[in-house]
């Protein structure tokens, strides 16, 4: 069974993925899907539309039940996203990342090959 602070975290880690602003962070692509996005012509908000959409989630996929990572093809190309918690100035992992006024998310999007 997964324990309320990891509940709060998923819910709080998909809406920040979805967009929503309450929650602080930043988003990241890499220099190699920037690089795919313009070779391929395609537009950035298909990339943020494909991580936004994803609510697959499964044991096998989220074995924390944090809701920070995905593998994804886009366009033939094996993608992750991943999710990752960080204290106030992003100098560390938050100590409680729970808490809100504690913690900020930082989304990051790149190939496969690029982990």
């Amino acid at each position: 069974m997964v324990s309320p602070t990891v509940q709060k975290i998923a819910q709080q880690n998909d809406a920040f993925r979805r967009g929503d602003s309450s929650i602080s962070g930043q988003r990241f692509i890499t220099s190699g899907v920037n690089e795919l996005l313009k070779r391929l012509e395609i537009p950035p908000e298909e990339l943020a539309q494909a991580v936004t959409d994803f609510s697959d989630f499964t044991e096998d996929n989220d074995p924390h039940s944090e809701h920070d990572f995905d593998a994804f093809e886009f366009h033939r190309h094996e993608c992750f996203w991943k999710i990752d918690l960080y204290n106030q100035d992003y100098s560390q992992g938050s100590d409680d990342p729970s808490d809100l006024a504690k913690t900020r998310r930082v989304l990051t999007i790149m190939l496969a090959e690029e982990w």
